[in-house]
């Protein structure tokens, strides 16, 4: 039940690789004074990769929640989180993460 939209949510329904392309993302976190996001997903080498982009050339600090994130190939999934993603943002666990909040 505490993953049901909740009073406030915003909800983006994506429709190309990335989140920020042809969505109202990028306004809304603008609204709200967002500066940083946490990236995860289902397809490491498209749509975590693109909105990564995405969300850097907006001028967000990006940080790549790695073992919440996969891609149907293991190789390209770890040669993303081993190579390409350290140069978009930050890599790290979800541990981590919520060692922070």
């Amino acid at each position: 039940p505490e993953m049901e939209p909740q009073d406030g949510d915003v909800l983006i329904s994506k429709q190309r690789r990335g989140a920020f392309l042809g969505t109202g993302l990028h306004e809304a976190l603008q609204a709200r004074g967002v500066t940083q996001v946490f990236v995860a997903g289902i397809a490491t080498s498209a749509g975590v990769e693109s909105t990564a982009r995405s969300a850097d050339d907006y001028g967000y600090n990006v940080v790549f929640v790695v073992d919440a994130m996969t891609d149907r190939d293991a190789e390209v999934h770890e040669f993303c989180v081993e190579k390409i993603l350290p140069k978009i943002g930050e890599t790290a666990t979800t541990e981590e993460v919520l060692q922070r909040v």
